[in-house]
């Protein structure tokens, strides 16, 4: 009777592990020195700044139109009657 091998046996499945380890570690360090994490962090601080800005000059928009419509409106029933 022949053996069938079915599947992966325990040491390649460990080797592969300690594999995927080993770059996870180096890509790890390597983002690190070239500043792509201290970038990204940056810029996500800016998004935030600008949303607030954003939402700001939004609301400030909204409630000068808001005083607009309601003089126009003032207007327009002053000269209905």
């Amino acid at each position: 009777m022949l053996r069938q091998d079915k599947g992966i046996t325990l040491m390649a499945l460990i080797i592969t592990i300690i594999v995927l380890v080993i770059l996870a570690a180096i890509s790890i360090s390597a983002a690190y020195q070239s500043g792509i994490i201290a970038f990204g962090v940056n810029a996500a601080y800016d998004y935030g700044n600008a949303a607030l800005t954003e939402n700001n000059i939004m609301a400030a928009t909204e409630s000068y139109m808001s005083s607009v419509v309601s003089e126009i409106k003032s207007i327009m029933e002053s000269r209905a009657q």
